[in-house]
């Protein structure tokens, strides 16, 4: 039998950790390659990771909780046949993390607690708590016999202080997120463009389009004619659905065009965003626009999304929704080159045609990676979103 060692892939291009969420089989069940076989929280998402082999699920190096690096073994896989690069024919050996957890606040200050302070006139219990909150019994006013140090007294010391907030460590979602958008900032020069948008034809459509579908297809969100709207206007305006490459000051400087209109979708979560991909947007009808979102969403918030449809992303949509503001500015996500952020739907007093009219309107702001595209292009682009967005030019299927 030879072992194969289950590694942690790289999901995204700022993962450097994840923490293990659960493990979807047991030592010594049988798995198949490319069944999901853990589940790992990433800077995007909680994902699944896929069997590296088939065979028998020999021992699990990183339990659920445990973090890991990109690169690291977090099991072993017995399996029948020899696999290349990763096999070992040698006993699996116990990951060499430790997992031990630092000493508690209280446990420190009690181990270091001066002796003399059992010298101080002090009930037990006083002692105790003093040591357990880091109070110094000498400078406690003793309300007991003699001056001895009470509970009460320290408790009432306990009182008098402030609050101090406790920190609170980051997830690996959140902390790869921070990377993420600090690395945005510095390394892409960005700037924006605004553009509002009048809802009020497409909302109509919505409804007619929603006496057309079945009764058991996913409700079409404005969301699907955002995805449609920029996927479409990507396939004309070929540079915002490129990846900038290579030192800017050097001649290997260069723009990669994406294959497709590959679009992320954020979602806001508990600790962080989320954003499912939906690939090849271009290609596909409305209906099938909302079931694949309404299904990556629904089990991206499961922590059910599959790798490919949390990576690749040429281009993301930021909807905050009705609860969200006005208007807003989204930080790109690297190695993308724009982001949509798209403001509440509200009513708005406009001009139409030289009548004061009241419309379904949001404001639309798009951020752009200078490196890849100048104003003009952004401008243009942008208007011929919103140009397709109020056009009946949609279609179903």
């Amino acid at each position: 039998m030879t072992l194969i060692a289950q590694e942690i892939p790289k999901v995204g291009l700022v993962m450097e950790a994840v923490k293990v969420v659960r493990w979807l089989k047991n030592v010594g069940d049988g798995v198949m390659a490319g069944e999901p076989l853990l589940e790992v929280e990433t800077e995007k998402s909680v994902v699944e990771i896929e069997a590296a082999a088939t065979g028998r699920l020999a021992q699990i190096l990183v339990q659920a909780d445990g973090q890991a690096a990109v690169g690291d073994r977090v099991a072993w896989i017995e399996s029948a046949e020899a696999q290349g690069a990763g096999t070992a024919s040698a006993a699996p050996r116990a990951a060499d993390r430790s997992t031990a957890a630092p000493p508690s606040p209280a446990a420190a200050i009690a181990a270091t607690a001066p002796r003399d302070s059992e010298r101080i006139r002090s009930t037990p219990v006083a002692r105790k708590l003093a040591a357990e909150r880091g109070i110094d019994l000498g400078a406690v006013s003793g309300s007991g016999p003699g001056g001895r140090v009470q509970l009460d007294d320290v408790q009432r010391v306990l009182a008098a202080r402030s609050p101090e907030p406790a920190a609170q460590s980051l997830s690996p979602m959140r902390r790869a997120l921070a990377r993420a958008m600090t690395l945005s900032n510095a390394k892409i020069p960005q700037f924006t463009v605004a553009r509002s948008v009048d809802w009020t034809e497409l909302k109509a459509l919505r409804r007619e389009f929603a006496a057309r579908l079945a009764q058991a297809a996913p409700r079409l969100s404005v969301n699907d004619f955002l995805l449609l709207a920029v996927a479409r206007a990507l396939m004309e305006f070929p540079a915002l659905n490129a990846t900038f490459a290579g030192d800017p000051e050097s001649a290997d400087a260069r723009l990669v065009p994406a294959s497709g209109a590959h679009i992320g979708l954020v979602v806001a979560v508990d600790n962080g965003l989320l954003v499912p991909v939906i690939h090849g947007v271009e290609r596909l009808g409305l209906a099938e626009i909302a079931r694949r979102r309404q299904d990556c969403v629904e089990r991206g918030l499961k922590g059910r999304l599959k790798r490919e449809e949390a990576d690749g992303a040429t281009f993301s949509i930021s909807n905050l929704g009705a609860s969200g503001p006005d208007r807003f500015t989204a930080i790109i996500n690297p190695p993308q080159s724009a982001i949509l952020a798209v403001g509440r739907e509200r009513d708005c007093v406009v001009a139409r045609e030289g009548a004061i009219v009241v419309r379904a309107m949001s404001d639309l702001t798009l951020s752009v990676d200078h490196r890849v595209a100048d104003g003009l292009i952004a401008s243009q682009f942008l208007a011929r979103v919103v140009a397709i967005l109020e056009g009946r030019d949609w279609r179903l299927d």
